[in-house]
């Protein structure tokens, strides 16, 4: 228990110190109305990184169990495997090019 509250002492830690640089520009008047894009960029490629790859590991790992009930479906599983994955990969497409619009605006 003391190893991981070290841990996550160490993890505030780190995730506060790139607020004590930011604010030193903050205060020099540089970039103090425009920290919100870069947020919102990094949040949205994260964040549909995440629902995309949790997806896409739900989509395999049922499909795969789903062949191996049935054997014979493997061919018509195979298309809404793709079709989904596809479906599933353009999420993340779309975050990226919502982080893109978001930082062509700093």
């Amino acid at each position: 228990m003391r190893k991981l509250g070290t841990f996550l002492l160490w993890a505030l830690a780190l995730c506060l110190l790139p607020d004590v640089a930011l604010a030193a520009d903050a205060a020099a008047g540089a970039g103090s109305a425009t920290w919100g894009y870069g947020l919102g960029a990094g949040l949205a490629v994260g964040l549909a990184g995440l629902g995309c790859g949790i997806g896409q590991g739900l989509t395999a790992g049922n499909t795969t169990a789903g062949i191996a009930r049935n054997p014979g479906a493997a061919g018509s599983m195979f298309v809404n495997y793709i079709l989904g994955m596809v479906l599933i990969e353009s999420i993340a497409i779309y975050g990226l090019v919502i982080a893109f619009q978001l930082v062509g605006k700093i």
